[in-house]
């Protein structure tokens, strides 16, 4: 089974089997409380007893978060073991790489200009409150329990090629969804990217080059598989 880490809207993964999991989302739905107790707790003077006791509550908040991110992980590792696949084929994230912060840019005149880090601290903290790296060591050991091993793969180029056709429609992540006339079907981009991990996995993924002016597709055996794929996404 291909897993591919979502991150949009209320997902949590994607499989190769055209199904969605749940996020659960834990740290977002705690920061209006935590920003509560440490306002209260820079307010108090240091060193004092009341500060010393928000500043308790403030790390029982961290662990009950901590506590919920790793249950639902718990959870979701078991529903997946349960489908009785054998090997699950992931993305093998660069989470460090994901969450650093944009450099920053400054104009002619040396003034700082927008980089975005705005908008990247958002998902940061998405990524973050994620905890993928804690979820497939616990997939990882979950599995391993039920005879099953889960393996991390080089995800690029997955996001971006039909899992069906060596086209590549996902361009920009702000793409979800891509109809294909030719075929009458509306693609989701997560579980394509799933599919596509899959077949990472098993090696049927295409040979592909980056060139001047785009990807080369040098090697490609999706013909033969994109009957199984097609069958796959609509559901058959």
């Amino acid at each position: 089974m291909g897993l591919d880490a979502v991150l949009h809207k209320d997902n949590y993964l994607a499989t190769s089997e055209n199904t969605k999991l749940p996020s659960l989302k834990v740290l977002r739905e705690a920061l209006g409380k935590l920003a509560k107790i440490s306002k209260k707790k820079n307010a108090r003077k240091k060193g004092s007893a009341s500060r010393r006791k928000l500043a308790r509550k403030e790390g029982r908040q961290h662990q009950k978060i901590a506590r919920a991110r790793k249950d639902f992980h718990y959870k979701t590792a078991h529903k997946l073991v349960r489908t009785g696949k054998k090997v699950f084929f992931h993305e093998d994230l660069n989470l460090k790489g994901l969450t650093r912060r944009n450099a920053p840019k400054q104009d002619e005149t040396g003034a700082y200009i927008p980089n975005g880090q705005s908008a990247k601290s958002g998902l940061n903290l998405s990524w973050a409150d994620a905890a993928f790296g804690q979820f497939f060591e616990i997939l990882g050991h979950i599995a391993e329990k039920a005879g099953a091993v889960v393996i991390a793969k080089n995800p690029a180029y997955s996001s971006q090629l039909l899992s069906y056709r060596d086209e590549s429609v996902f361009t920009d992540c702000s793409i979800r969804e891509y109809w294909d006339n030719i075929e009458k079907l509306l693609v989701d981009r997560d579980i394509n990217a799933a599919i596509n991990i899959k077949r990472l996995g098993l090696d049927v993924f295409p040979s592909i080059k980056r060139r001047k002016g785009g990807i080369v597709i040098v090697g490609s055996i999706t013909d033969a598989t994109s009957k199984e794929v097609l069958h796959t996404l609509r559901g058959v």
